[in-house]
């Protein structure tokens, strides 16, 4: 046993300093980055942003939605093969698969009728070995594919990831996702900005790049991520209730419209695709109803206005700058609370 006693931290535990900055407007802060990918070697450009493999989030019409502002949408796995249009733009998805068997040769056939530039390789626990064998698998039949694959949540797996796997992009963050449970069924996990500071200062060395799966919450945290060092940060919670988000719409007794929004672990998700939950296993996701929140497009523009902001204040001008011009400094509360419950009256 033993104890680290390193101080980790979460986006709540830090605040960005700001800085004398010479530019003027949020509009000059560029969040298109160019990115050549270390084993498939090809080169994309856009906002390296990515709505979540859920089947609350990963949807054509999230695609249809965030393709126009060059932003990847992560396609869940349940889609049926004859589901997929044939017009999609190959920039700006990627397809998902689990590490069985059927996942594998349902991918495929996708792959041979789409030919699409990403796939992403996705399962809760990304430490086994036979992860990484399937991801080795994958890169020796498709070498001209950009794979995404993950989670883990520490610099050792990204680096057995990158080289040994040779995947292009590691997906990392354990338990920080807002409808997951695994760090209070399995006490497994770190905090999520140290796990971007960390993960990607290794694939940085190695020419690799990293995902931050999990944990933002408000734009500010997307900023804090890049700012820590991601070179993509996936989005989940803060793109559900949409009209483009899966998941039953729902009316209560007052009237109120809400969406389910829960994990791909939970027992909703297990009994709607697995036949139920296996007794050998625990839910590690939760089921959530989100308040109707309308288009997507609202939220996700408001996003991207957060990170211009910081960009004006830290005097970053393009996304890439983000991490050299970033100090964080640590901090007990983030935001003046005294109003947070008040209902306020509109003049």
């Amino acid at each position: 046993m033993k104890i680290l006693t390193e101080t980790y931290f979460d986006f709540k535990d830090v605040l960005i300093q700001p800085k004398r900055s010479n530019l003027n407007s949020r509009n000059q802060v560029d969040l298109e980055k160019t990115i050549t990918f270390l084993h498939s070697k090809r080169t994309w450009t856009g906002i390296p942003i990515l709505a979540s493999n859920m089947d609350t989030t990963g949807t054509f019409e999230m695609y249809q939605k965030l393709s126009k502002l060059k932003i990847i949408t992560v396609f869940h796995k349940h889609y049926e093969l004859e589901d997929y249009p044939e017009d999609l733009d190959p920039n700006y998805y990627s397809l998902s698969t689990g590490i069985s068997t059927e996942n594998y040769e349902q991918v495929k056939k996708l792959i041979s009728k789409l030919n699409p530039y990403f796939l992403t390789i996705d399962i809760a626990n990304g430490y086994s070995t036979k992860f990484v064998e399937f991801c080795q698998k994958v890169r020796e039949e498709f070498p001209t594919l950009t794979i995404f694959a993950g989670n883990v949540a520490t610099s050792d797996m990204v680096q057995e990831l990158l080289l040994t796997a040779k995947v292009d992009v590691v997906k990392c963050g354990i338990g920080s996702g807002s409808v997951c449970s695994t760090r209070l069924k399995t006490g497994v996990g770190l905090p999520q900005l140290s796990v971007c500071m960390n993960c990607s200062e290794v694939a940085n060395g190695l020419g690799g790049h990293i995902i931050s799966d999990g944990g933002c919450t408000i734009p500010g945290d997307v900023a804090k991520a890049f700012g820590g060092g991601a070179h993509f940060v996936m989005l989940g919670g803060i793109l559900a209730g949409h009209d483009e988000s899966g998941g039953e719409l729902v009316t209560n007794e007052t009237g109120q419209q809400f969406k389910l929004f829960y994990g791909m672990s939970s027992k909703h998700a297990q009994d709607k695709y697995n036949g139920g939950l296996q007794k050998y296993r625990s839910s590690e996701g939760k089921v959530r109803k989100i308040p109707y929140r309308g288009p997507v497009e609202i939220t996700i523009l408001d996003i991207l206005g957060g990170i211009r902001s910081t960009g004006t204040y830290i005097g970053a001008y393009r996304l890439k700058d983000f991490p050299k011009c970033t100090t964080f400094l640590k901090v007990h509360q983030q935001v003046n609370p005294v109003f947070d419950n008040t209902i306020f009256l509109q003049q």
